[in-house]
């Protein structure tokens, strides 16, 4: 992938991974009422409004503001800026990589944007499970970080598999 395919890409991801999450944490925000839940396929799946002052499964909420300040906010925004400067320099990232870690950089704009935007908090609303078994609440960034960073993780063990395959006689 030369530059020009590289840096589309990750636009191209980042936008969208950006403007869906954003328009859905505004629509969450808009209808759904803070302690209302709404659930659907035999409480499979619910929406729920939530503020998450900390991060996946609120850890971190029970921190003093200025280090959850620190932590969700200035340190995280160093570490996507050096993922954006790591994603638009390397050359030896393939493509799939470039899409996984687009992902993951997106998701945590978009919950960076929430933390400026609503005084540290990030807007979930998600929730899915059978019975007593639950996730926790999340939105469409979670889900962009996640998928990213569980497909790299994926991506990595296979090209470990096809390198062994090919040294191995």
């Amino acid at each position: 992938m030369n530059r020009f395919q590289r840096i589309l890409t990750v636009l191209l991801v980042t936008i969208l991974g950006v403007g869906c999450d954003q328009a859905t944490k505004a629509i969450a925000k808009q209808y759904l009422a803070p302690a209302a839940l709404l659930s659907f396929a035999g409480d499979t799946f619910r929406l729920q409004y939530a503020e998450n002052s900390g991060a996946f499964l609120s850890l971190g909420a029970s921190l003093p503001e200025p280090w959850r300040h620190l932590v969700f906010t200035v340190l995280v925004g160093i570490f996507l800026l050096g993922l954006l400067g790591y994603l638009l320099i390397s050359r030896s990232l393939p493509p799939a990589a470039i899409i996984c870690l687009s992902l993951v950089f997106a998701g945590g704009i978009s919950n960076l944007i929430d933390r400026i935007a609503y005084d540290g908090r990030v807007i979930d609303f998600l929730n899915l499970g059978i019975g007593p078994l639950r996730t926790g609440i999340f939105n469409l960034a979670d889900m962009a970080i996640t998928f990213g960073a569980l497909f790299l993780v994926f991506q990595s063990f296979r090209q470990k598999e096809t390198v062994e395959r090919i040294e191995s006689p």
